[in-house]
This record gives C-alpha cells, sequence and structure tokens, in this order.
C-alpha cells in the first residue's frame, strides 16, 4: 500500500513537474527544438536539471544495498553501447518528437488537457510500444571472459 501511494504520489509530482516546466507544451517544445529558426533554449534548464538530479539519485542508488521497496536492484546488464534497436528506436523517438512536440511522458501529462491530438498521440504510443514486440531482437555474440581481454 505505501510503495503504491509512494509511486502514484511521484507520478503526480513528475506531471506537475513537467506542466510547470511547459513540457506537456508541444509549441514550447517545438520552438526548443527549432535550432535553425526561433530557437527557445529555455527548455535546457529543465533537461539539465533532470540530468543532475539523475546522477545524483543514480550515484546514491549504487551505494546502496537494495532498493528501499525491493530485494534487489535490476541494473542493465547489456554492455554494448549502441545497436541497431537503439538507433532505430532513438530515430523514430526523436521523429516523433520533433514532428509533434511530444514525448511519452509529456504526452500521457497533457491527457489531463483533454485535447484529441493528445489521446491520438498517447494511442500511437500504446500501439508502437505494442507493435515493437514484433521486432526481432539483434543478436549480441557472447565473449568468454578469458576471449574478453586478449586483444588477438
Amino acid at each position: 500500500m505505501v510503495r503504491n501511494m509512494i509511486g502514484f504520489g511521484t507520478g503526480i509530482l513528475f506531471g506537475l513537474g513537467l506542466a510547470v516546466s511547459h513540457m506537456v507544451d508541444p509549441g514550447k517544445v517545438l520552438g526548443f527544438l527549432d535550432f535553425f529558426g526561433e530557437w527557445d533554449p529555455s527548455l535546457l534548464i529543465v533537461m539539465g536539471v533532470a540530468v543532475a538530479v539523475t546522477f545524483v539519485a543514480y550515484r546514491m542508488a549504487k551505494g546502496r544495498s537494495a532498493p528501499v521497496f525491493a530485494e534487489l536492484f535490476q541494473w542493465p546488464t547489456k554492455t554494448a553501447i549502441m545497436d541497431p534497436r537503439l538507433i532505430g528506436g532513438s530515430a523514430v523517438f526523436g521523429a516523433g518528437w520533433g514532428i509533434v512536440g511530444y514525448c511519452p511522458g509529456p504526452g500521457i501529462s497533457s491527457l489531463a488537457y483533454f485535447a484529441p491530438q493528445t489521446a491520438v498521440f498517447v494511442i500511437a504510443v500504446v500501439a508502437g510500444s505494442a507493435a515493437a514486440g514484433f521486432i526481432p531482437k539483434a543478436r549480441i555474440p557472447v565473449v568468454s571472459g578469458a576471449a574478453a581481454g586478449s586483444s588477438g
């Protein structure tokens, strides 16, 4: 129960942060992305603060033996920096963000404004997420511990 209440409160705080920072305003976001027109750099502050908070929180979490509401951390195990799925997904994400002015978090928060285009966007995100499950996963070669250190 407490875990759900904290999750709900965190979600509300996140949504309010998006609204206060105007990340839920597609015009503001598109102005930020318009480098060759009337560029609005004000969202750099929002992104900078988000990166700083994430950096500190990640470092704090790495120092703990376990999360507060789970038995163990689930850290990423993938060591490849980039692969075709990451590049393709980033391209689709960026194109959608640049065309519509929403990314998933602000899009979901914007549902509170009852704008029909927001509902269409969120439905498209859900459909795209479901469709992504049908894309074959890239095969990453397994390297044994002894071979990983060799430069042969």
